[in-house]
């Protein structure tokens, strides 16, 4: 797997044409409007309408879903896996990296939780994933607790400006002793 680019709003042009990313998953509230990158064609770029909160009903708010994950999990899988993933939200600190960790497991099962999130935290000092999508996503995915247990073990992230990007690389592989 190609890594997944993890980015705020902003810099979502500047991270697609560097990384070479052809597809796209945006992670925005409803109403909130701007132009997809032209590197990234509009049959691969995904937008889910959600704003960045835990739980439902809080007026005109749309709280993450199931069928939100749902969607993420079938695009992500019917990525091809030649060139990065942009995924972002307003700031790249909760919807997108929930979802790249949640985008990750869809894709590796077998990755371990814990050792996905320590490379979160790696990765992103800054990020607090959103905690309805990994509870979301945890249900959906079969992982029994450990998805919730882990992100909640890296606590919550270094305070940011909303411009720190970052790649959650594949998991390094084994390499067979000679």
């Amino acid at each position: 797997m190609t890594g997944i680019v993890v980015c705020p709003l902003a810099s979502i042009a500047e991270m697609a044409v560097r990384h070479r990313a052809r597809e796209m998953v945006s992670l925005i509230a409803e109403r909130q409007d701007f132009h997809r990158p032209g590197v990234i064609s509009a049959n691969r770029h995904l937008k889910l309408a959600m704003n960045d909160i835990g739980f439902a009903g809080t007026g005109d708010l749309v709280a993450p879903s199931e069928t939100h994950v749902k969607s993420l999990i079938g695009f992500v899988r019917d990525w091809d896996q030649s060139a990065p993933i942009i995924i972002h939200c307003w700031m790249g600190v909760s919807r997108s990296p929930a979802a790249a960790v949640i985008a990750t497991l869809s894709l590796h099962p077998e990755e371990d939780d814990f050792a996905l999130a320590a490379r979160l935290r790696e990765a992103a000092p800054h990020a607090t994933p959103n905690s309805r999508l990994i509870e979301i996503g945890d249900r959906m995915l079969n992982r029994g607790g450990r998805l919730i247990a882990a992100i909640k073990g890296i606590g919550r992230g270094a305070e940011t400006d909303g411009r720190a990007s970052f790649v959650l690389a594949p998991r390094p592989r084994n390499k067979a002793k000679s």
